[in-house]
């Protein structure tokens, strides 16, 4: 069994080798660029807008009222849902690693990875919103394997590898909602509560290789909280996150800025360690430049597209069934996320421990007694020592951060599987997901979690291949949308590649 593992490992390091390596890096980096470029800025040139039409516009009933209309949601449910997939794990351990690994500069680059992965997710939203459908359910069904087919597919000769690129996409994203969007999830949810909230009668009993019946209990507990709110549906799905995700991201923040106003002599020589060691090796991470690229800029990179996904396609899954018309207006909403989820939520994360001295930036040095994966918790019992609340307050927060992904991604799964097996089957899947919450929870090995990162990279792939050949779509939809709405023009506008869906969103554009 040894031995089969790590052939496993192996070939599981050389593809994840190639898909995080610079070709994988270039091809997300260089999407966002171009995609910045061909729409003008827009998260910069339209950045009063697009912060009007999000966060400015949630206490307007038509972005938070729930909708009526069967299969979609309101597009305050849509951005919660999209975010509880995106903020997990990678915004609390995957910060903290990124920094053990590559030291302070990491961020820098993770900041870069999410400024151009602002215009990256806003162009997969528009593509997911103008070529969604309704499934035989009367759902909103949208995302990578549609634009696709029905784009890309559309190009000549591109229909077979288009079909080939679509079905590849829905298979990673499977296996990727197994993988990261459960099974890792759950793994760190248990590891955290059991080492915040030690109960010795039940760790004590150890029923195999490790593997205690405390950690079989709280797998069995995560189950029955899943199975309860995702066999429900993606409106429950969407209740439950537009609840938990403003919450839990608040709470944090708070807790975050505690500890740095606590310790806000460090602030300024923080900042200055991410923009140094950007370009500059430290100790820790040692040799030229070659290693500076590989290392740091990598995990940088690696870490917030982990992060926020910008690039993976998978939002889209979501984003797609908002009971939004305009493509550009949900495309804003990407841009929000990808904003609030590194901007925000990692960049706190990261001053925590930097500011706390958990992390010394000249010798790479860590908190005594602590890894990158409980890096935080130490920050925090830093200053919250008494009783190791520090300790338990992250642990809650990676509960929040890491349940509320499970959910976000069991979504995403059932849309993969719906465009691979049909709508009727998608409840096969669902069993399945919440059947793998289990095996997370009693996980020992991190080889699960490694293979989980490389099919969220393969993800990226026929996505960004999507994105690319359909620049000039989305340059023609994001016109069209601000000589209407922001210049005052008379165009028609572009709503959907079909025209009965065009000619319903248009009608509905006129009444309201």
């Amino acid at each position: 069994m040894s031995a089969f593992l790590q052939n496993i490992t192996d070939i599981n390091n050389s593809v994840n080798g190639f898909v995080w390596g610079m070709t994988g890096l270039v091809l997300l980096i260089g999407t966002g660029i171009l995609m910045t470029c061909v729409t003008k800025w827009f998260q910069v040139s339209h950045l009063r807008h697009w912060w009007k039409n999000t966060i400015g516009s949630l206490f307007n009933k038509d972005v938070i009222r729930h909708s009526k209309e069967k299969g979609s949601i309101s597009p305050f449910q849509a951005l919660c849902t999209a975010l509880a997939a995106t903020v997990g794990t990678g915004n609390i351990a995957g910060v903290a690693a990124a920094i053990c690994i590559g030291g302070a500069g990491a961020v820098f680059w993770m900041w870069v990875a999410a400024f151009f992965g602002m215009m990256t997710n806003y162009s997969e939203n528009v593509l997911g919103m103008y070529f969604r459908r309704r499934n035989k359910a009367g759902e909103w069904s949208g995302g990578a394997m549609y634009y696709l087919t029905d784009g890309v597919g559309k190009k000549k000769g591109l229909k077979i590898p288009a079909k080939i690129l679509a079905i590849l996409f829905c298979v990673f994203t499977l296996l990727a909602s197994f993988g990261i969007g459960s099974m890792g999830q759950v793994n760190k949810i248990v590891a955290n509560v059991a080492a915040a909230f030690d109960v010795q009668a039940l760790s004590s009993v150890m029923l195999f290789d490790g593997i205690s019946l405390y950690n079989v209990l709280l797998g069995a507990v995560l189950m029955i909280l899943a199975s309860l709110i995702i066999l429900g549906g993606l409106k429950r799905i969407a209740n439950v996150a537009e609840k938990i995700v403003p919450f839990m991201v608040v709470l944090f923040v708070t807790g975050s800025l505690v500890i740095i106003g606590i310790n806000y002599a460090s602030i300024l020589p923080a900042f200055r360690s991410i923009f140094v060691n950007a370009f500059t090796p430290t100790a820790a991470v040692g040799g030229g430049i070659g290693v500076v690229v590989s290392k740091v800029m990598t995990q940088g990179f690696k870490r917030g597209v982990f992060s926020n996904e910008a690039g993976l396609g998978s939002s889209v899954m979501v984003h797609a069934n908002s009971n939004i018309k305009e493509p550009v207006k949900q495309g804003m909403w990407g841009i929000f996320e990808v904003f609030a989820d590194t901007m925000i939520v990692c960049t706190m994360t990261a001053l925590v421990v930097l500011t706390s001295g958990a992390y010394n930036t000249e010798t790479g040095a860590i908190l005594e007694g602590y890894t990158d994966a409980t890096l935080v918790a130490g920050a925090f019992n830093q200053v919250f020592s008494w009783g190791d609340i520090g300790e338990k307050f992250i642990a809650i927060a990676m509960f929040l951060f890491a349940f509320t992904t499970v959910l976000g991604w069991s979504h995403y799964g059932t849309k993969a599987w719906e465009y691979l097996f049909g709508t009727k089957s998608t409840i096969v899947f669902k069993i399945i997901h919440i059947i793998t919450i289990m095996f997370g929870a009693v996980m020992t090995s991190s080889l699960a979690w490694d293979i989980s990162d490389t099919f969220n990279g393969l993800m990226m792939i026929p996505n960004l291949i999507g994105v690319v050949v359909l620049f000039p779509l989305v340059m023609k939809i994001t016109k069209n949308y601000v000589n209407r709405k922001i210049k005052g023009k008379e165009e028609e506008p572009i709503l959907s590649y079909d025209p009965e869906i065009q000619a319903e969103m248009a009608q509905k554009l006129d009444e309201e």
